[in-house]
């Protein structure tokens, strides 16, 4: 049924159609509304045999979760940015277990400064925790990627983090198609834990473990996320079919054949990418394409080489960068590509929020200034403050 929703809203229905067992909440923005939302859903009564925990901390919310599904219940939690790093310990401890936890995380910049906008510097401090993670262009997909989640998680049993750009998808209003509740229960069984709580045969997770056997440990794990690629693939195929809508999978093409530059990037900035790509493509001679990254983990190396490998120049607009280093995405990109004479561009955007408009990423694609580049940077500000009595006394020194 369409209805029209704040993003964080329209989340709180389709985690609820899921009917999880175990919601576990801790407030902070930009993913406060989700949780909100589901809990008037338990306290009304739609969501029924559920137990809703307000807990203490971020810490704590993915503690009963992982608490919960080692008992053997389907569990859903839910953050952001410095939230993430306060349950780091726990968040690497839940994909080690194997657990199947389905996690919202409403991306947002990590201080200092301090900054509660958008960008995806809390999802690349987890990128190698071992959990799946999937980027939602818009909050139709949003919707549909926490319906998929739920069922890609418990077939590859290993916990899914779906990520939500915070306010530019949170907090807009916008029509979303919402599933009935017969339709997604024909999709998502019930859940069947392949561990749960029995009194009569009892067992231990989270032993320790020896180095004679750490290795294999871990080469399970990357052998779950490498088998998840099939699974992704086919759990999306599923979805189309049953709900005739093409959300999810690994990546996405939009006028790729042909294009001389492809643009690749993840998340709600696809759009006024794609906006500023058919613009470019109206008025000028050469062809862009844009692709979009929807699993970026597990990464899908062979079907981003395939999408990319006839592109003369590939272009990579990303909210996130390793300080002293570059783009994240692109370096990825770039060890992808090595050895077919690409031209790989970064393009950093976003960051803490910074706006983002069609013209610039216009300007930018058109000609790009240097293989690495900041978009909209303030050059005066920078010089003014390099030049700081401070960092002139330390750089003689």
């Amino acid at each position: 049924m369409l209805q029209q929703l704040e993003g964080s809203q329209a989340l709180a229905k389709a985690i609820a159609l899921c009917r999880p067992q175990v919601v576990c909440a801790y407030p902070i923005t930009p993913q406060t509304h989700i949780v909100e939302g589901i809990g008037e859903l338990v306290r009304n009564g739609t969501l029924k045999n559920c137990e809703f925990l307000n807990v203490e901390s971020e810490m704590a919310a993915i503690s009963v979760a992982i608490g919960s599904e080692a008992a053997g219940v389907r569990s859903y939690t839910a953050t952001s940015s410095q939230g993430l790093l306060y349950m780091m310990e726990a968040v690497y401890n839940a994909s080690g277990l194997e657990l199947p936890i389905v996690m919202t995380l409403g991306n947002r910049t990590i201080g200092s400064p301090i900054n509660i906008w958008n960008d995806h510097s809390d999802a690349m401090s987890v990128r190698d925790a071992g959990w799946l993670m999937l980027f939602a262009e818009n909050n139709q997909e949003a919707v549909d990627l926490h319906i998929q989640a739920f069922k890609i998680a418990e077939s590859i049993k290993c916990p899914v983090m779906v990520c939500v750009d915070g306010f530019v998808l949170t907090h807009a209003y916008e029509q979303v198609n919402i599933p009935e509740q017969n339709e997604v229960d024909e999709f998502l069984p019930k859940y069947n834990p392949h561990i749960s709580m029995d009194k009569k045969h009892s067992y231990a997770i989270g032993a320790m473990v020896s180095p004679n056997d750490f290795m294999e440990v871990r080469y399970l794990a990357h052998k779950r996320q490498l088998d998840a690629l099939d699974v992704i693939s086919n759990v999306r195929e599923e979805f189309l079919s049953k709900f005739n809508r093409n959300s999810g999978g690994l990546i996405r093409g939009y006028n790729i054949d042909g294009a001389d530059t492809v643009i690749v990037a993840m998340g709600s900035v696809l759009g006024t990418i794609k906006d500023a790509v058919d613009n470019l493509n109206a008025s000028g001679n050469e062809k862009f394409g844009v692709l979009s990254i929807i699993s970026y983990r597990p990464f899908p190396q062979n079907e981003i080489k395939k999408a990319l490998n006839q592109a003369k120049r590939v272009i990579v607009v990303e909210k996130a960068f390793a300080l002293g280093k570059g783009g994240i995405l692109s370096q990825e990109i770039e060890l992808v590509l090595k050895g077919l004479n690409i031209d790989v561009i970064s393009i950093i955007a976003g960051i803490g929020g910074r706006i983002i408009t069609k013209q610039m990423l216009m300007e930018c694609f058109e000609n790009p200034k240097d293989k690495f580049q900041f978009l909209g940077l303030n050059r005066a500000t920078i010089e003014k403050e390099y030049q700081s009595p401070c960092i002139s006394k330390v750089g003689k020194e």
